[in-house]
């Protein structure tokens, strides 16, 4: 039997190599602190977050033997087989972390000296003596991972790969003496190192942390303390090439990192910022200010609203929805058509305005002129995405009511159901936006053959007769003062603003939790005709510092006019659809054109619902104002007029500049839209 010598003391430093590391490691952590005290002098200069850090890593493993082994080495095979144990072993290792300021995500590196040393259970041999297996485990390890705060908090997860390259496969053997014979001369300690041991071995670890900053969050230097604690499964970590032994390692410990922001350049303070406030430049909230043209007088307002030949219906539901305007038999008489803005609907809700109330009207108006035109005559189409049955109770219903109320005879009108309309949003495959497409296509379209419901240039059963609105004077879109805070959302719990005029006077607004508010003109100007303000954005940041940007803007008070008379149509277009129908085509030449007076300005806005992303809206709704605007210009030119100013604008989705709200499909079906208003000669 291989015997050795008791351990010197030499040798038991041998078996703790680590008593240096942590040495060294106490030193790091010294050092790195003595960096603060020049540091903190520094409270007047800002940093951003560090996004390298380096540092040192130190642990105890918790190691759990399972499985068995017998053999030690070539000359030993102990007579009794050894399983299971436990251990706690050292480990250490300098670290590098990589993780942007703004970002969940990082990576982590560590390699440095990994202990897996433990005891087995003790066992007992056939001689009845007690036996004991120590076993000194050591590695070089690499462990890259991959860092995530879900949170965006001080706490993260990390996960990654292990490789481990063996430095130490040391065991001790030892054999007690038989109990019932305590005289016997005990047996030397064994002590050699395991054969067959994998000299590389590739697992995986995750763990989490919390890192602790040890400075202040605004200085150069950040010293951070993070606690972890991470999971090493057996997988992969099995020391030796015969036998069942593997290793489950549970490692508890804590990280010493240093990292270094970089200087953020400050802008000059002027009197116009609020003393206790932290100016600092975020280029990451872009703000800037679109103020009023001067714009001359705006007048009246006659206005040509197109009507939908469609009726929504709630999903799961087959009766009319309580949005729109349901008379009484008693009402009708009353019901007048050049007065239906004063018959408003039951739930009357965001910013629906006199038009919207045309089209919840729309039921009565086709009512009202079927009653007044008695050969004429309509069909109801429901469509249903719960089939065919389900889409002709919905028409059923809006034909009821006609009967009903305004006392139709039933053979005018005819029935018909299917599972979606003809022109359907919902396509096969699709998800996207998918609930608000399905409310879009439920719904009941009323055709007809008889003119004297369809516009004088019909085409089609399904081309409405619109109805003639002329609204008071109000202040027109480009009146409004639109602040544009883009990225404040992220960057801001809250924003405010501060208007200050060329005599120092201050006007506070806000707060706001939006990228981009209006404010209507005369709320800043009052009775002021135009004016040059300073703007300053006062954002409050979610760590709770308060940080403000300025820019200038040259303010024009919008004055109602009492001698013009302007024109507004509306040009209605399909889901997803950037070019007109030949209705419209020919309605725009022969009814919009003849309108536009010399000298003439057509202002032409598009417009698109929330169906789908910002960019395809804007550049959707910029298409359809061009297709109108080439339209009108064409139309033109066969005329030799050449003395028309055009203004083209797409607005996409945005719900500053809507027509309508998006949360009904009604309100989405007229949001996408062209708006052209005529406004006489200057």
């Amino acid at each position: 039997m291989k015997t050795k010598n008791n351990i010197t003391k030499e040798s038991r430093l041998a078996r703790f190599p680590y008593a240096r590391s942590i040495k060294s490691l106490i030193l790091c952590a010294v050092v790195m602190i003595g960096f603060q005290t020049p540091i903190q002098a520094q409270d007047s200069i800002q940093y951003t977050k560090p996004s390298w850090y380096f540092g040192v890593a130190a642990g105890g493993n918790i190691n759990f033997y399972r499985g068995s082994t017998q053999k030690m080495d070539a000359e030993l095979t102990v007579p009794t087989t050894f399983h299971d144990g436990s251990g706690v072993g050292l480990f250490v290792a300098p670290l590098i972390e990589y993780r942007p300021a703004n970002s969940r995500w990082g990576i982590m590196l560590q390699a440095g000296y990994d202990n897996r040393s433990g005891k087995f259970n003790q066992v007992t041999t056939p001689c009845n003596c007690p036996a004991d297996l120590i076993t000194d485990l050591s590695y070089i390890t690499v462990e890259p991972s991959l860092r995530f705060a879900p949170f965006k908090s001080n706490f993260y997860l990390y996960a990654g790969p292990r490789f481990a390259f063996n430095m130490s496969k040391g065991y001790t053997y030892k054999l007690g003496i038989n109990p019932a014979f305590p005289n016997q001369t005990p047996t030397a300690d064994v002590k050699g190192d395991f054969s067959d041991v994998n000299s590389s071995l590739i697992s995986m670890q995750i763990g989490a942390g919390y890192d602790i900053h040890l400075t202040k969050e605004s200085k150069k230097t950040q010293l951070v303390l993070s606690p972890f604690v991470s999971f090493h499964p057996y997988f992969g970590q099995d020391p030796r090439s015969i036998e069942t032994w593997n290793i489950t390692t549970v490692r508890v410990g804590a990280a010493l990192k240093l990292g270094t922001g970089h200087r953020i350049q400050q802008p000059v303070k002027t009197d116009a910022f609020v003393p206790a406030a932290v100016v600092v430049a975020e280029p990451e909230v872009k703000f800037y200010v679109d103020a009023p043209k001067n714009i001359p007088a705006v007048t009246n307002v006659r206005e040509i609203f197109p009507l939908s030949n469609y009726v929504y219906f709630d999903l799961g539901s087959t009766k009319i929805s309580s949005r729109y305007v349901l008379l009484k038999k008693s009402q009708v008489n009353d019901f007048r058509q050049d007065q239906v803005e004063l018959t408003t609907p039951e739930n009357f809700s965001g910013r629906s305005n006199r038009q919207m109330t045309v089209y919840y009207n729309v039921l009565n108006i086709v009512g009202d002129r079927m009653a007044k035109n008695p050969n004429t005559t309509i069909r109801m189409i429901g469509s249903s995405e719960q089939g065919a049955k389900d889409g002709r109770a919905m028409a059923e219903s809006t034909k009821s009511y006609l009967v009903d109320v305004f006392g139709i005879n039933p053979a005018r009108i005819t029935v018909e159901g299917r599972v979606k309309p003809v022109i359907a949003s919902v396509q096969q495959g699709g998800t996207v936006d998918l609930v608000m497409l399905q409310e879009g296509d439920r719904r009941v379209t009323i055709e007809s053959n008889s003119p004297e419901l369809l516009t004088e240039f019909y085409s089609g059963t399904n081309a409405m007769r619109p109805v003639e609105i002329v609204t008071g004077q109000v202040a027109p879109l480009d009146s409004y003062v639109f602040i544009n805070a883009d990225g404040g959302t992220d960057a801001y719990t809250s924003w405010s603003l501060e208007f200050k005029d060329d005599q120092g006077a201050v006007q506070n607004f806000g707060p706001y939790t939006k990228d981009r508010i209006s404010i209507p003109g005369n709320a800043v100007l009052g009775n002021r005709a135009e004016g040059d303000y300073q703007v300053t954005l006062i954002g409050q940041t979610k760590s709770g510092k308060t940080l403000k940007k300025e820019t200038k803007a040259h303010l024009v008070n919008w004055a109602p006019s009492t001698v013009n008379e302007a024109m507004r149509f509306s040009v209605i277009y399909e889901f997803n659809r950037s070019k007109t129908i030949k209705l419209y085509e020919k309605y725009i030449n022969d009814v919009v054109v003849p309108k536009i007076p010399k000298n003439g300005t057509v202002e032409i806005h598009g417009h698109a619902d929330i169906t789908g992303s910002d960019a395809y809206n804007m550049n959707l709704s910029l298409a359809r104002a061009n297709d109108v605007k080439s339209i009108i210009q064409n139309r033109l030119n066969k005329l030799g007029r050449h003395d028309v100013k055009f203004v083209v604008n797409g607005y996409g989705e945005d719900a500053s500049k809507a027509p309508f709200d998006n949360k009904y499909p009604e309100q989405r079906y007229y949001n996408r839209t062209v708006i052209i208003d005529i406004n006489p000669t200057k």
